[in-house]
């Protein structure tokens, strides 16, 4: 039984196969995916999700916030199945790889566990979760959030996107809000593949990121509101500019971060002056804020230092600005037993590897605090995520894919 386990792997050219017929639906001009959730393209690649995981023998439901299951059965049905998976949708701008990598990743090891013939005794479930991204509708992650109770049902499916559709119409119009509860499908464990989206692998030319912990992440809306004046007429001395504000904030955060580095990030990523003109003085601006740290002290200090800094700028400028957090998420420590669980795979491949800190946030970090979890992470190229660049080799896929599996195997165990 351990012979054959510690010698099965992936078919690495089916799951790059897979990563590449799947990054058709919402491909972009530059070789990235533009796959917003809930959209027609997250329609096409969740119709092509649902049809494999039937393929292979999978029991698939979806819950009242369009996340998908695919039920192996194992041989001691009552327990609660092993979890594996990650996401579908993606960024604007966003790449193959991103979230893509681990439900295909999934997808793969349920396809090699059958080749081989190999009964696991726990059942186990591969899982593809609605809106990590966050891009379309806020907050990221929101399903497995939802999920573990972070949010209800009814908040989530009543969240908006710009254009004023809610979650609710979204998954109505691509036929994926499913009826089966939110929670109802239980896990004994949660384990994501995914690539690092940082440069540490590959800088330290390490296969697997055994990752440990995550970030906690501070999310704002900003709206700052002056004065719009003639840009020719009005003195400087004057002037209640908005987007002068917004400078000065952008500033200040990117300093109150640096102060606690490299243990803090900090990012402004949108802003949107509202009735642009050439000649106006900006009198309204909507912006936010992402803010990271995997200390959890650091991440009140950002707090507090960030709030004192845009009062005293709002203050001295005589303009208002409303700041409001929207989403906190507290620091990730993954369960022990399951992080020396991918580690001790690793081992076992003979693959290099390291203990890793996830800057991102993942489906995983939400789903630990209420069952063990654990994450494995493989290099992309020059650390770049979020980009249609993104990048990954088809031997660091399979390590990490063959990795997954070999933790889920010693998770789930294989009948005897």
């Amino acid at each position: 039984m351990t012979k054959i386990a510690s010698n099965l792997q992936i078919d690495s050219a089916r799951l790059w196969d897979t990563i590449h017929e799947t990054a058709k639906f919402g491909a972009t001009p530059k070789g990235g995916v533009r796959r917003l959730t809930l959209g027609p393209e997250d329609k096409q690649v969740r119709d092509w999700f649902r049809a494999r995981c039937e393929a292979a023998g999978l029991e698939v439901h979806v819950d009242a916030l369009g996340s998908m299951f695919g039920l192996r059965k194992g041989r001691d049905m009552s327990k609660a199945p092993i979890g594996l998976g990650s996401h579908l949708d993606t960024q604007p701008t966003g790449g193959k790889y991103d979230g893509v990598l681990g439900t295909l990743a999934a997808l793969e090891v349920v396809r090699t566990l059958n080749d081989a013939g190999i009964e696991t005794e726990t059942p186990i479930c591969i899982c593809n979760w609605t809106n990590e991204e966050g891009s379309r509708f806020a907050p990221a992650m929101m399903a497995s959030a939802a999920y573990v109770g972070d949010f209800t049902t009814d908040d989530i499916l009543s969240r908006k996107d710009a254009e004023g559709v809610t979650v609710a119409q979204a998954l109505d119009s691509i036929g994926y809000r499913g009826a089966t509860p939110v929670g109802t499908q239980k896990f004994s464990g949660f384990v994501e593949l995914h690539i690092e989206q940082g440069p540490i692998l590959e800088a330290e030319n390490k296969t697997i990121g055994v990752v440990d912990s995550g970030q906690g992440v501070l999310w704002y809306d900003g709206k700052i509101t002056g004065f719009e004046s003639h840009a020719g007429s009005t003195p400087m001395p004057l002037r209640r500019d908005a987007l002068a504000t917004l400078s000065e904030i952008v500033l200040a955060m990117e300093a109150i971060a640096r102060k606690h580095g490299p243990k803090a990030v900090g990012t402004v990523g949108e802003a949107v002056i509202a009735n642009p003109s050439r000649n106006v003085i900006p009198g309204e601006i909507a912006f936010t804020v992402d803010c990271r740290s995997a200390d959890a002290a650091i991440m009140d200090v950002l707090d507090k230092d960030l709030r004192a800094a845009i009062a005293e700028i709002a203050s001295r400028r005589k303009v208002e600005v409303q700041f409001d957090l929207i989403w906190r998420k507290p620091p990730t420590h993954f369960d022990p037993k399951l992080v020396d669980a991918v580690e001790n795979a690793a081992k076992m491949l003979g693959l290099s590897h390291r203990r890793i800190t996830s800057g991102a946030g993942h489906d995983a970090c939400n789903l630990n605090t209420v069952m063990p979890a654990a994450m494995v992470f493989v290099p992309c190229k020059d650390g770049i995520s979020h980009n249609e660049l993104e990048d990954a080799t088809q031997a660091d896929c399979a390590a990490g894919a063959n990795v997954l599996m070999h933790t889920v195997l010693a998770l789930a165990g294989v009948a005897s």
